[in-house]
């Protein structure tokens, strides 16, 4: 994995700093930690991001917000061009504490990118008020609830079997085939699943095709070649993304999440070596 270095952050609250990168898709970044509020948000591409136990598939409608010393780890699932914002602790008080994944909307999509673009150039009287205007923004965009909860390190046969099905969640490799490839029974790997996740396996994996699939439509892919991705044939795919999420995939829609009026159904989900 590559070793994050972020920006110079000195202790003075000051107006933010910003940080413009671009990954080639595979790229890993280390978990680490921030002094400072981060805002992790990608123009183009889809990151997913480990926030301690949960992962977060992030396409480009949606960033992650992360308080001050959240650890965090992220894998590019496609080329990224990122944009981040780094926030003082002082700067911060009316923003949650914990880790989330928010829906981005067309002024704080400009305020983000601008920021890095007229950070290099050194306008700091623009700056000092896009900032303000961005944590602002932050506070009222629409949270995001489609998370992957993550086993602790405390047994390396279910962590080696969820860490399989997140590289590979089709269908076509069963509970017994990913059971014998981690060497322990069927029984012992449910009752961890249960115990630690709070779920059983195939619900376990069907949330993580679920945050997959959003991300490759999100992309602009079809949704017969997700089905087939999966495992899935195109019908059976579509019935359990309707079922669980309440809308076809041919009906997704993720610009919607860049605006959606007041009379037009959201079609997003709610439900549910660099450095950085």
């Amino acid at each position: 994995m590559a070793k994050p270095a972020p920006p110079v952050l000195d202790d003075v609250p000051g107006r933010g700093h910003s940080l413009a990168r671009r990954y080639e898709r595979g790229v890993r970044i280390d978990p680490h930690v921030h002094d400072w509020a981060q805002v992790l948000y990608a123009v183009s591409g889809v990151m997913w991001v480990e926030i301690e136990r949960e992962a977060l598939v992030v396409p480009p409608q949606r960033a992650v917000w992360l308080p001050p010393g959240t650890t965090h780890s992220i894998l590019m699932m496609s080329a990224v061009e990122m944009r981040n914002l780094y926030l003082h602790g002082q700067n911060i008080g009316h923003l949650s504490r914990q880790g989330e994944v928010f829906e981005v909307n067309g002024l704080l999509r400009e305020l983000i990118t601008t920021i890095a673009q007229r950070e290099q150039e050194g306008d700091d009287g623009y700056l000092e008020v896009a900032y303000q205007l961005a944590a602002l923004e932050l506070a009222r965009a629409a949270r995001y609830s489609l998370r992957i909860r993550l086993p602790d390190a405390t047994d390396r046969r279910l962590e080696g079997l969820c860490r399989a099905v997140i590289a590979n969640p089709s269908v076509d490799i069963s509970f017994e085939q990913h059971a014998t490839s981690v060497g322990a029974s069927v029984r012992t790997l449910a009752r961890l699943f249960t115990r630690q996740l709070g779920l059983g396996f195939a619900e376990w994996r069907r949330q993580v095709q679920l945050a997959i699939a959003v991300s490759k439509l999100a992309e602009g892919q079809s949704v017969s070649s997700v089905a087939r991705s999966l495992g899935f044939l195109p019908s059976s795919f579509s019935d359990m993304f309707r079922r669980e999420l309440g809308v076809a995939p041919s009906d997704f829609r993720p610009a919607s999440t860049l605006g959606v009026s007041d009379d037009e159904p959201d079609m997003a989900v709610r439900n549910s070596k660099a450095s950085v």
